[in-house]
């Protein structure tokens, strides 16, 4: 319940921003603007989702022929979880990582790469896709979705506002209008910070959820905490072809080699060590 009330109160932290950023730029009809571009983007990202994902990984959909042992957990856990059965790929990175897609469980997508289909046990193999399920089952590709948009939106006004500035758009009908200059000039530089920073906050938010229900799926945190071990080694040592935009989708970060001196504070996944500690100190066991 913690991360969920957490996920709410940043969700509702950037909507504010999106309406203040919009009134400081563009007095109600900035605000108007804002919330319409946000609906619009959000919708579209929503239905999408899964495409844009499948594609931007150069997954292919695979057989139970092909992989039985991952149907057969899938499967599974899928009944455990009282869910419908997700449509399964491969990816072809030889990174050690997965993700899941799709705008709600009916139309749900889990991708692994060749990479921890090769490196990791059945077992640990387990454990990371009750933690895909978990993102599934807890609508955490619409939260991310929402909360990429909405900071796309945030960042995208802001920099019109910016462009409009060194132009000399400025002239609204009346100055009234067109709210405080001081206050705009702080949104153009601050608001894309603040979005980027709490569309983070609520990433590794939804990252620590997954991890405590994909426990609980299977009765163990000892598995996913073993895979996060590996997979988060290999993301230092061995590169990825994701897509920065997708990089959070990841059950760990694909792109760790490339950003090691990056503050906690700006990395879209909670810190591996941390997981695994929480996983084996059996803090999935707490009730909501």
């Amino acid at each position: 319940m913690k991360n969920g009330l957490k996920t709410a109160v940043l969700l509702a932290a950037m909507g504010a921003l999106v309406m203040a950023i919009g009134a400081a730029l563009g007095g109600s009809s900035g605000l108007i603007i804002g919330f319409v571009m946000a609906l619009l983007m959000t919708g579209a990202s929503y239905w999408k989702s899964d495409v844009i994902a499948i594609r931007s990984a150069r997954a292919k959909e695979v057989t139970e022929q092909q992989v039985p042992e991952y149907y057969a957990i899938m499967r599974e856990l899928t009944q455990k979880a009282q869910l419908p059965m997700p449509r399964l790929y491969v990816s072809a990175e030889q990174q050690p990582n997965a993700f899941a897609t799709g705008r709600n469980p009916e139309h749900a997508a889990v991708c692994v790469t060749e990479g921890l289909l090769r490196t990791l046990s059945w077992d640990e193999i387990r454990g990371v896709l009750a933690h895909e399920l978990s993102h599934v089952r807890n609508r955490d590709i619409l939260i991310g979705s929402v909360a990429a948009t909405i900071a796309m939106v945030i960042t995208f006004a802001a920099r019109m506002a910016m462009w409009g500035a060194m132009f000399g758009g400025g002239g609204g009908r009346d100055n009234r209008d067109n709210g405080n200059p001081l206050a705009a000039i702080a949104m153009m530089i601050f608001a894309p910070i603040a979005a980027g920073m709490i569309q983070m906050a609520i990433s590794r938010s939804r990252e620590y959820e997954a991890d405590r229900s994909a426990a609980r799926l299977i009765g163990d945190g000892e598995p996913l905490a073993r895979a996060l071990e590996k997979l988060n080694g290999y993301s230092v040592r061995i590169p990825s072809h994701v897509q920065p935009a997708q990089a959070s989708a990841y059950i760990v970060n694909p792109l760790a080699g490339q950003k090691q001196n990056f503050a906690n504070l700006f990395t879209t996944h909670p810190p591996a060590e941390d997981r695994i500690a929480r996983l084996r100190a059996g803090e999935w066991r707490e009730s909501f």
